[in-house]
């Protein structure tokens, strides 16, 4: 419907309908207007409508007519109109009045959280989260940002978050790292699409990965038109032999805490997996995903601290701070920064700036620093109770992957079906990851790959008490 350019009140919601037409009655069209908005879901449950005066300014009509229109509208079961909280949409269960059949046909709700025990491998505690201190960031970001730098421009990520992580990958994970060298992206798996279409601009089509390993990664190399070449992986790490005989272009490592078998790549490999890039031209995407949180060991610095030239580091602060704020970064050798940025650009234009600023701020005042070392003692007591439950309900079983991250894997007794302990152990709400998930062919006795960021320690021991009985002890 035709608007007439006068202005609503600012404290009422817009509501765009079709024009009128000249050959029907103003007020059935506006009912019309308004019944299909709900059918179809464009006006959800409990959307707060304008104003009758509002709406009538709007539309250049009177305001006895809207008043009308919505009284059918209340009389039909679309709306409801309470006094001190206007006009609203019903129900669906009154909307229309004729039951189901009625009921627009629109996307499938949001699911609500897992209910019961969630033992998802690498989820943080949510709850760590320092509200305070980043708070206190974006309110500086807000009050200090000049206005032209809320512009587009800066397209691989903020400077003073590019040189706040420069210094810190430098400093804490004993990175070859510049400013001009690292591109802000939105998480590891956009970094990750980055590194794809950096091996395909390269000529490349075959990237390896570790087996068993992350699955979203070889989900999304594959997404990204290229062929995913499982390499296994052991306790030293990435199988560097294995690697040369498949001859990949490029492979995705974890070298400081593979996932999910938690191995920190031993330096022999490391020093092969180098020579092996640099001799064949590869590329090597080192996922340093939750280095940071270590426990029984000395940090392990990273691959591309020895060998800038061939290595791409990819971080997140998913872990360490929380997946909802969508910040990662790559730190790439010189010649492959301005296509990073290119691609990255594309994907959406850049990232997030206030947030970016935010993130900066909080690394170069220590605070991100102090959280991190919280967080590290936390994970600490939450993996102690996971252990001393492991070891009470299930004597004697190997548990893999302990000194590092938010996950540990649990060898299953010979005999027990993994399929089996995970579908009953959700049917009794311990809601947990078989490792043959995390496989694509080469093969690993049956276990169990707990993570222990989200639940508390008393779901942990009840989670464990869970499992043990279902593995028949």
């Amino acid at each position: 419907m035709a608007k007439s350019g006068s202005t609503s009140s600012a404290r009422s919601p817009e509501l765009l309908l079709p024009r009128w037409d000249p050959e029907q009655p103003r007020r059935a069209q506006l009912e019309s207007g308004l019944r299909e908005a709900i059918r179809v879901g464009r006006l959800r449950p409990d959307a707060r409508l304008p104003s009758s005066r509002a709406l009538a300014a709007e539309l250049g009509v009177s305001r006895r007519l809207v008043v009308e229109a919505y009284e059918q509208l209340a009389a039909e079961g679309y709306v409801l109109a309470r006094r001190g909280s206007g006009t609203r949409v019903a129900p669906p269960t009154q909307a229309g009045g004729d039951g189901a059949e009625d009921q627009p046909e629109g996307p499938a709700p949001i699911p609500p959280p897992l209910a019961g025990i969630d033992l998802f491998p690498g989820a943080p505690d949510l709850s760590l989260f320092p509200r305070r201190a980043w708070g206190r960031a974006l309110r500086r970001a807000l009050a200090e940002l000049p206005d032209a730098r809320l512009n587009y421009g800066e397209f691989a990520g903020t400077t003073e978050l590019r040189v706040a992580l420069a210094e810190h990958l430098g400093r804490v994970r004993a990175a070859a790292a510049a400013p001009e060298r690292v591109v802000i992206t939105a998480g590891y798996q956009q970094g990750l699409r980055v590194f794809c279409q950096l091996v395909r601009g390269r000529g490349g089509r075959r990237i390896g990965v570790e087996d068993p390993g992350y699955p979203v990664a070889g989900w999304t190399i594959e997404s990204e038109g290229l062929e995913v070449v499982p390499i296994p992986i052991d306790d030293d790490g990435i199988d560097a032999g294995a690697l040369a005989a498949a001859a990949p272009d490029a492979v995705v490592v974890t070298p400081a805490h593979a996932l999910p078998l938690g191995a920190v790549l031993a330096p022999a490999r490391r020093r092969r997996l180098v020579a092996w890039a640099r001799d064949t031209g590869a590329l090597i995407l080192e996922d340093d995903y939750d280095a940071e949180l270590r426990y029984d060991r000395g940090p392990a610095g990273t691959l591309q601290g020895l060998a800038p030239d061939v290595v791409v580091l990819a971080g997140t602060a998913s872990k360490t701070l929380a997946p909802a704020l969508r910040l990662g970064w790559l730190l790439l050798p010189a010649e492959l920064v301005a296509p990073a940025i290119t691609t990255r650009t594309m994907a959406d234009g850049g990232g997030p700036r206030i947030e970016e600023w935010a993130f900066a701020d909080l690394i170069s005042s220590g605070a991100f620093d102090r959280h991190v070392r919280a967080a590290r003692q936390h994970y600490r007591a939450k993996r102690a109770t996971l252990l001393d439950a492991l070891d009470a309900a299930l004597p004697g079983a190997r548990v893999r992957g302990i000194a590092a991250g938010l996950h540990v894997v649990l060898e299953l007794p010979a005999g027990v079906t993994e399929e089996e302990v995970v579908e009953r152990a959700g049917r009794a709400g311990v809601h947990t990851h078989g490792l043959a998930g995390f496989t694509r062919t080469h093969r690993h006795p049956p276990g169990l790959v707990l993570g222990y960021g989200l639940p508390s320690p008393r779901e942990l021991r009840q989670a464990v008490a869970t499992i043990a009985a279902l593995s028949g002890r």
